[in-house]
């Protein structure tokens, strides 16, 4: 019998041949589970961060043809494949999704909403009775034209009570139109208030720069960004952003990722050295990937730098020259956001207010199912993917460390430096000065003593929100790089 090993294994893929599992007779429109379970399977096997971690996921699990076909033949769905091979133990965040034109779309922003940014809630830990938050209304959406805003609480939907078995199926998983029963706060309950809002869902890009604003505060020019996404489509508009700051002279910097899951790490890089500017050419991350992969690449093709010039279009980038930034930042900041935070630290100071953030240091590369080019779209290879079905995978692949070789924040994320939460009876306004995690930060910049707020009365634990819902979620994704990628497919 032959026993499968990595460089067998490479050549299978690299050649395109196909194990038994393929039916010759099939029509070239069908695809079979087994051919597609044969892409998760040899995908994982390249790529996953826990590879060496996952006895399934072995150079030598097989050792036969057949063994290896009715491995595959064993799972009913490549979802179920894919579930069974990841390390539950610390894998929280990789997918799988059975179409990637969605997941492609959402790189650019694109995803369906009705504009209702909100988060989902109970009120003591372990509690059933679930309740929203409307976090903030996306600019014409269809919420944006409705009576509904920030701070706002729904606590049933279509007139049903939101629970903690229900809420998924009534609120992402249901109708694309649906009513919002609207609630209020009454001593230390959630009460009705008798207002119903109709809300329709439809494609929407978002701009992840929400608010940009430069305000006087005792003759200290402060920036304000709230910037809810890290996607590179807009990194333009977001050097622009920067190069306004710059023209108003801000001397100080409050950048809001409260609520931003993460993104390209491109981007993560542009917006550091647009706060920076004075360390370009040096070290702003280095990746780990699994072992058999961290073996093949080279130093060089395992580091990021500060840069000068945008990632992408080349456009000479805004820089602030700062020594100090304001990340204010909680459990809804993730991946590219704790990457900024992680990445900046070395080289200046970082004050986190809020809460402990996610604890997302792993990021994820797209495989579709193109084995001529190792499962990865890259412009060094004309391979297309598979067109008999469009499964593709956003499972993790590593981790970074900044420079000084810190990654290890997974358990309890990036701790804040001033611990801040949100309250839910007064979530203010954002960008206004008086809103609870704005107004700490002034206060911190002007050294004008004690907040105004208090910590909040009502607790509540955070379940989900609409964003985490959404295709990337809180995720952190890279596109190898061009040598990085020979230097694996050429082994």
């Amino acid at each position: 019998m032959k026993r499968f090993t990595l460089n067998v294994f490479l050549v299978i893929m690299l050649l395109g041949l196909t194990t038994s599992c393929f039916n010759d007779d099939r029509d070239d429109n069908l695809v079979t589970t087994t051919e597609i379970n044969d892409f998760v399977w040899k995908s994982m096997n390249i790529w996953y961060f826990w590879q060496q971690d996952v006895n399934d996921l072995a150079d030598n699990r097989f050792s036969s043809d057949q063994e290896y076909i009715d491995y595959l033949n064993s799972f009913s769905s490549p979802r179920n494949l894919f579930n069974d091979l990841k390390f539950t133990e610390e894998d929280r965040f990789s997918w799988i999704v059975d179409d990637y034109n969605e997941l492609l779309n959402s790189f650019q922003g694109v995803a369906k909403t009705n504009g209702v940014e909100f988060g989902i809630f109970t009120l003591e830990e372990g509690g059933t009775e679930v309740f929203g938050i409307v976090r903030y209304i996306l600019p014409n959406t269809d919420a944006s034209s409705k009576n509904i805003k920030r701070g706002d609480l729904f606590f049933s939907v279509d007139g049903n009570p939101l629970n903690i078995d229900n809420f998924f199926n009534l609120l992402f998983d249901g109708s694309d139109s649906y009513t919002l029963n609207m609630a209020e706060i009454s001593g230390s309950e959630i009460v009705s208030n008798g207002i119903d809002i109709d809300l329709t869902k439809q494609e929407y890009t978002e701009n992840p720069i929400l608010i940009k604003k430069t305000i006087d505060v005792n003759g200290i020019k402060v920036g304000y960004l709230m910037y809810n996404s890290f996607t590179q489509n807009f990194d333009e508009q977001l050097n622009n952003a920067f190069g306004e700051f710059k023209a108003n002279g801000i001397s100080e910097l409050v950048l809001d990722l409260r609520y931003n899951l993460g993104g390209n790490v491109d981007s993560a890089i542009n917006i550091s050295s647009m706060i920076t500017g004075d360390f370009t050419g040096d070290l702003f991350l280095r990746q780990q990937w699994n072992d058999k992969l961290q073996a093949l690449f080279s130093d060089a093709s395992l580091n990021e730098y500060f840069v000068d010039k945008l990632i992408g279009n080349g456009a000479t980038i805004n820089s602030l020259n700062l020594n100090k930034v304001y990340v204010l930042a909680q459990g809804s900041s993730a991946s590219a956001s704790e990457l900024v935070i992680n990445s900046l630290d070395p080289y200046i100071d970082v004050i986190h207010i809020g809460k402990n953030t996610i604890g997302k240091n792993e990021f994820s590369i797209t495989l579709f199912d193109i084995p001529e080019c190792a499962f990865v779209l890259t412009n060094d290879c004309n391979g297309n993917p598979n067109p008999t079905h469009t499964w593709a995978l956003q499972p993790l692949v590593g981790r970074n460390a900044n420079a000084f070789g810190f990654l290890d924040y997974a358990e309890e994320g990036l701790i804040p430096d001033i611990i801040f939460p949100e309250d839910i009876a007064n979530f203010g306004v954002l960008g206004e000065i008086d809103e609870p995690l704005f107004a700490r930060a002034i206060q911190h910049i002007t050294g004008n003593g004690r907040s105004a707020y208090n910590l909040p009365q009502i607790q509540y634990n955070i379940i989900t929100s609409s964003k985490m819902q959404m295709p990337l979620s809180d995720n952190m994704y890279v596109i190898p790089k061009e040598d990085l990628f020979k230097s694996f497919i050429t082994q």
